[in-house]
């Protein structure tokens, strides 16, 4: 039996409590409402999943999403909705997909500046090693931006990564800045 969540806006929720910690303890998927920093999976609470987390879990069959009238939403209509409010969503979602299939912990890095906060053990466990920014192939990026995101990476700790997304199935390339003093 697959876990059902409600597509909320642009949030999925899973208000079963036992579904939303074995989704959360399976890979640090999602947050449970109102436990800003969980230490485990013991918490009693729904679970509200990003549209880039839903639609990997719905992709791998683990997931079931129905809107506010109890009907599917397949992974189209759950892209479509990304594209429609989220910038670059296939991009996004392209680095996302590549990282948790390598074994990646993948968060929102959004308080660092970021697309994604990358952890290798899970959060609780360890302080996320690196920021991932994503960048479509040929976008446009100012310099200073770059030495913003590298300075701010490195007074938290963590290496900046810009991932370059290609059309269609072209690799994405991960390009790792590091702070060197001369």
């Amino acid at each position: 039996m697959r876990t059902r969540g409600r597509l909320l806006g642009l949030r999925v929720v899973i208000f079963n409590h036992d579904e939303a910690r074995q989704i959360y303890s399976s890979g640090f998927y999602g947050k449970p409402l109102g436990i800003p920093k969980p230490r485990d999976s013991d918490f009693d609470a729904p679970l509200e999943l990003s549209l880039v987390e839903a639609l990997y879990l719905l992709e791998k069959g683990v997931l079931e999403v129905v809107d506010e009238e109890d009907k599917p939403v397949s992974i189209e209509e759950l892209i479509a909705r990304g594209e429609k409010s989220i910038p670059k969503f296939r991009a996004i979602y392209k680095v996302y997909r590549e990282l948790r299939e390598r074994g990646y912990i993948v968060r929102s890095g959004l308080k660092f500046g970021a697309d994604f906060a990358v952890y290798q053990r899970g959060p609780g466990l360890e302080h996320a090693p690196y920021l991932v920014h994503v960048l479509d192939v040929g976008e446009n990026i100012d310099p200073l931006e770059i030495v913003r995101a590298g300075r701010l990476s490195h007074s938290v700790r963590k290496a900046f990564i810009l991932a370059l997304v290609g059309p269609g199935d072209s690799p994405t390339r991960y390009i790792m800045f590091r702070w060197s003093k001369l």
